[in-house]
């Protein structure tokens, strides 16, 4: 379907992409991956058009429609959110326009032989069938739906979409982009801005997206859900494997162990040769042989590696100075922002000036409908510790936020983000915070900071809790005449001063970027930064909002195994599955004003709302069906007797098939449990494999594993539904 042809890009003397080929086919899953600034977005850039390759083409055949969405992108003003969605049925209302026309001349014309007659036919069957892959559902039922999976609530829908954040506008654009079902769809990071049922929701439409796909992300799990296909590029080659991203991650590394092997070989002929040229260069007798030497070296195409290997790296927080047996602690708490827009600073209860916070940051990020006035720190906490910013001290034990003066009730409705909060972490445990963006989370972390305070209820620190506090927004952070060594190197004490490179490198700062100033990173670089410079002290509660949302899969890895080892306690707020997947045993759920405790890890949550989702479309097909049958035509005695009848044995009919049907479902989930308790098993030795495993059979027997839990899966959903 799409050809690329010996396509090369080169930037002032620079080759980004060296000569390479690839095909995308019909159906295609392809995930394209590859360290950053490898080429993977110029590449969706090339295929878009939008970018003209230094050689090479692009073959597509016409007609084609492509969607792309970017990672940055303009978004559009002065409509609703319903209104700027409903744009992408734009097309579909000229092809509606064009064959009321061509209906309207067939109609009028009687030269049913003549070749525009025959031409005008075949227009408007190709235009009824494009029409008809559109399906039977209404533009505005599908543009509700999809806004709705992708996190909007129905009231929002009449909202300008300037009010939205740009993470809110992103998922605008996506929507038009999937409604508009194109051919083939390029997404660059789709999941950079969405929150954990979002994502669910569109790897469920992506699995069932009948184009081809192309597809970017950092997500593992969604790569390996999405995706059956892997093309990396790599120092401006690609390399095309067949088959999912996790399996690529195995086979990549035979390719590289070959790829050594085949350098040193290679070195040491080189080597030997040169050696030999130097050797009798100037001996006339051998002047040949030297020539012929040279042109040897000269022609050779030599083996270049990936020197980026991060799979050894091993980097791990300081040990966790004790605290209280309970870390953190909210009790019947009404949370939310002041209702004007000036947003005066709480005052500071007594005995809590040392509070360890992150009072240094602006406030840029609220939760209340997305748009709200920020709190500024409480005036007093000037000892608040931002990453690496101050070494772990005994605290006060008094570190209660009283509640504030106001009433909840008199405080306006759209102000208040959380009510009859109750969140309770114990020491040593590592709990996440999830939740539709908007609900609340970033709020709790301010409020577990210091930086607000409840209009009712308690929050408190426990005793001797020094958080170490790593915010979305990380930009005033950093001393921005510092270079990146510099950064650390002014706060690390101690033997971790010897590993200041390899922290730094997981983080992906390497070579000549240790170097760098602060003022001349990006904010993905600052805020990678700023985590590596948080493992520098030894804090007992670390409190990350989004901390993967700039890094690459594997200095995810790098992180996680760093909070695994970790001693002390750990809050998170994540969209990223993979990532909390073993890492948390606890899950704070936060949505419509309140906040869920759920024990077990991601796997169980996510298994529990998806059974959640499934019990409410039951409640609502029920309450259709019940309105349905309330509003139907009275019918005469006799024939409501018949009906009767009828009803009786159709109910027992019924009840005996709702029977097998529950049994059957009891089963299913029984047997799903195992499988998934047994995948665990098997992820948890590949993820450790010792030199005895045998990769390989291990992964046939996780595949069939998978094979088996997703037929049973799809089963268990059709009974449900």
């Amino acid at each position: 379907m799409i050809s690329i042809n010996d396509l090369t890009v080169s930037f002032g003397g620079f080759t980004l992409l060296d000569n390479i080929n690839f095909h995308i086919n019909d159906r295609d899953r392809i995930g394209l991956v590859g360290k950053n600034g490898a080429g993977k977005s110029t590449m969706l850039k090339l295929i878009m058009g939008l970018q003209v390759p230094t050689s090479g083409r692009i073959m597509k055949p016409s007609g084609l429609k492509l969607g792309y969405l970017p990672q940055i992108m303009e978004h559009a003003k002065g409509r609703t959110v319903m209104e700027e969605t409903m744009t992408a049925f734009e097309e579909l209302k000229r092809m509606n326009e064009r064959m009321d026309e061509i209906s309207l001349e067939l109609a009028e014309r009687s030269d049913y032989e003549s070749q525009e007659y025959h031409r005008l036919m075949v227009e408007l069957n190709d235009v009824s069938d494009a029409i008809a892959l559109q399906g039977n559902e209404p533009p505005e039922m599908q543009a509700e739906r999809t806004l709705e999976g992708l996190g909007f609530r129905r009231n929002e829908l009449d909202r300008l979409t300037e009010t939205f954040s740009q993470g809110w506008n992103m998922r605008i654009e996506l929507a038009k982009i999937l409604l508009r079902k194109p051919d083939v769809l390029l997404l660059d990071e789709p999941t950079n801005h969405l929150d954990i049922e979002s994502i669910q929701w569109l790897e469920d439409y992506l699995q069932d997206f009948r184009g081809a796909l192309v597809l970017i992300s950092h997500d593992r799990r969604f790569l390996d859900n999405c995706t059956d296909r892997t093309v990396e590029i790599m120092l401006g080659h690609v390399y095309d494997y067949k088959v999912p991203y996790s399996k690529y991650v195995e086979l990549r590394k035979e390719r590289i162990a070959q790829q050594k092997a085949a350098y040193e070989n290679q070195q040491r002929m080189i080597e030997k040769t040169e050696e030999f040229i130097e050797r009798f260069r100037y001996k006339a007798t051998k002047s040949n042989q030297v020539q012929s030497r040279i042109k040897q070296l000269n022609k050779l195409d030599r083996i270049e590696i990936d020197e980026e290997d991060l799979s050894q790296i091993r980097v791990k927080f300081p040990p966790a100075p004790r605290s209280g047996d309970v870390a953190f602690q909210v009790k019947d708490a009404v949370i939310g922002y002041r209702a004007d827009d000036s947003a005066a600073p709480v005052s500071v209860p007594a005995g809590r000036k040392n509070a360890v916070q992150s009072g240094n940051a602006p406030a840029a990020v609220s939760e209340t409908g997305r748009s709200a006035a920020p709190v500024p720190a409480p005036a007093g906490r000037k000892n608040a510790v931002w990453p690496g910013n101050a070494p772990a001290a005994s605290l006060p034990v008094d570190k209660t936020i009283q509640s504030g003066n106001t009433p909840a009730a008199s405080l306006p409705e759209d102000k208040i983000v959380l009510r009859n909060a109750n969140i309770i972490v114990k020491r040593g445990e590592k709990v996440a915070f999830v939740g539709r963006n908007g609900e609340g989370k970033t709020t709790m972390m301010r409020v577990l900071m210091g930086e607000l305070e409840p209009f009712s209820g308690e929050a408190s620190l426990g005793y001797n809790v020094n958080v170490g506090y790593y915010a979305q927004n990380q930009n005033d952070v950093l001393d921005k005449n510092d270079t990146v060594m510099e950064t650390l190197d002014r706060v690390a004490v101690g033997e971790v001063r010897t590993k200041l490179r390899d922290i730094l490198a997981a983080f992906l700062f390497k070579g000549e970027d240790i170097d760098k100033k602060v003022s001349v990173l990006s904010g993905g670089e600052r805020s990678r930064l700023a985590m590596a410079r948080l493992m520098l002290n030894p804090y007992n509660l670390l409190a990350l909002d989004e901390p993967t949302n700039h890094m690459d899969i594997r200095s995810k890895d790098v992180l996680k195994q760093a909070l695994k080892a970790y001693d002390g306690t750990l809050i998170v707020v994540s969209h990223d599955r993979d990532f909390l997947d073993g890492l948390v045993e606890k899950i704070y759920e936060f949505g419509d004003g309140k906040v869920r405790e759920h024990l077990g890890g991601v796997d169980d949550f996510l298994r529990r709302k998806r059974v959640e989702s499934f019990r409410e479309l039951e409640i609502k097909a029920a309450a259709a069906a019940k309105a349905s049958s309330s509003t139907a035509p009275e019918t005469k005695e006799p024939e409501r007797k018949q009906q009767n009848k009828n009803s009786y044995r159709e109910q027992k009919a019924l009840s005996r098939e709702e029977k097998r049907n529950a049994n059957r479902r009891n089963s299913l989930e029984k047997r799903i449990a195992e499988l998934e308790e047994k995948m665990k098993e098997v992820e948890a030795v590949l993820s450790a494999p010792t030199p005895e495993t045998d990769i390989m059979e291990l992964t046939r027997s996780y595949l069939e594993l998978k094979r088996e839990h997703d037929e049973k899966m799809e089963e268990w959903i059709t009974l449900e539904g």
